[in-house]
């Protein structure tokens, strides 16, 4: 379990902040200057090299996305016409790509970081460019809405695994949707239908909490709150839900990280969006429906991270890892990230932190103060925790950001170094998400 610091403060994180940044500029310019584009997105280090792993370029985003965020927080010019050129060069299949989930990892990260600077005027207004941000946002949000599986209950975004899959961290592009549909931007279908971007990403975020979240309520005799499926299998014949399952994960009956921080960021996210929009929008008022759901598994996806994770903030790779009970008693003591038993996962880490943080303010800001402490608090004593050695990379020739992470497990594909017993790499999500806004 967590060992939460009350009493840390995020302005006890500011050097190691200003640390971080600096290491991560030199970072972004390694993988520039080094990294060969045309082998496709940089999935994770090899001997600090970053390498790829053919599933789908859903990290190309990030690379790029990164240096938007560089310049964001320090303000170097360099970084922005970095990101802007290559976000105008290289990221356009992304916005058109029919066969992926990862909308809003590619999109929102580079073009929507984009826009966002120049409504915050942070970069020179310019309406021809604000045109093409904005264009570019609307489509993919209504590419990643046509990838539909309708059920029983509603429907889901599917996975590339197909129609029958539903991923727990396609959560994270249902803002790609939102933010087509805030710009005014539909999907039209046969015969000229119309249909509405925000009324599909609440139907995922429905099928999301209720299929690939567990809440202690008798689902099957592995139901406990919190808990997440990786993948969420169902019959696309008649629409009925068939089991949990993972593909990153150890089983579908334990709870990969990763797909759990994503949830934890995604929920929480999501529910800033609609809580804002309440009084916004003439639909507004349909919002109330999904706000106790959003809040509900955002409050359990949370709950079980602090509960099922060492004391220091990073967790092992899955919670039901076969090797963990070869650890002894080690939910109470730090993660040790050179154990010969099973890998720890800091990137899982890096996501969950934003998603803790995220819930954490949201319940401040409600007057919900025990409970919005206690999130915020277990988010600052995981960013401390990532923010200093060995998790964050001090060597100026290493192109990861954050180490100690694991990419996918059970195929084998992490780089095993000398000496060691399992994979580890440093994949290109725990490298961005830490800072992503």
């Amino acid at each position: 379990m967590i060992r939460i610091n009350t009493g840390l403060k995020p302005s006890d994180l500011s050097g190691k902040l200003e640390k971080f940044w600096q290491l991560s500029a030199g970072k972004i310019q390694l993988i520039e200057k080094n990294y060969d584009s045309s082998k496709g997105s940089p999935v994770f280090t090899i001997k600090g090299h970053y390498t790829t792993r053919g599933w789908t370029e859903w990290t190309q985003g990030f690379q790029y996305g990164s240096a938007i965020l560089q310049y964001d927080a320090t303000g170097d010019h360099s970084f922005l016409e970095s990101g802007k050129k290559k976000t105008i060069s290289i990221m356009a299949p992304h916005i058109s790509h029919i066969g992926v989930h990862d909308h809003g990892f590619n999109n929102v990260s580079t073009y929507g970081n984009l826009l966002r600077l120049m409504h915050e005027k942070k970069i020179p207004f310019n309406d021809w460019e604000k045109n093409f941000y904005e264009l570019a946002l609307k489509v993919s949000g209504a590419i990643q809405a046509s990838r539909w599986t309708k059920i029983k209950d509603g429907g889901f975004i599917h996975s590339f695994n197909g129609a029958h899959s539903l991923f727990v961290d396609t959560i994270r592009s249902c803002r790609a949707l939102l933010l087509s549909h805030s710009l005014g931007h539909v999907l039209q279908g046969e015969g000229d239908e119309k249909i509405n971007l925000s009324d599909r990403a609440i139907q995922h975020l429905q099928s999301t909490a209720e299929y690939a979240v567990f809440y202690g309520e008798g689902r099957d005799v592995y139901d406990t709150w919190g808990r997440t499926a990786h993948e969420s299998i169902f019959n696309v014949k008649d629409g009925n839900f068939r089991c949990p399952n993972s593909q990153q994960g150890y089983s579908g009956f334990t709870t990969w990280t990763r797909g759990l921080a994503w949830a934890m960021c995604g929920f929480a996210e999501e529910l800033e969006y609609f809580d804002s929009k309440e009084n916004e929008t003439p639909e507004g008022a349909s919002y109330k429906n999904i706000l106790p759901i959003l809040l509900k598994a955002a409050k359990a996806t949370c709950d079980f991270y602090i509960k099922n994770t060492p004391a220091n903030g990073v967790p092992y790779w899955d919670t039901g890892a076969p090797g963990l009970y070869k650890l002894g008693d080690y939910l109470n003591k730090p993660a040790d990230p050179y154990n010969d038993y099973e890998p720890v996962d800091s990137s899982a880490a890096a996501i969950a932190a934003q998603g803790l943080l995220r819930l954490g303010h949201y319940l401040r800001q409600k007057g919900e103060t025990k409970d919005g402490d206690n999130y915020w608090q277990a988010g600052l004593t995981v960013m401390n925790t990532l923010l200093d050695e060995p998790y964050l990379s001090s060597d100026p020739n290493h192109e990861g950001l954050l180490l100690h992470s694991i990419y996918h497990r059970p195929n084998g594909w992490d780089y095993i170094p000398d000496g060691r017993k399992f994979q580890m790499a440093n994949p290109a999500c725990g490298a961005i998400i830490i800072y992503v806004k």
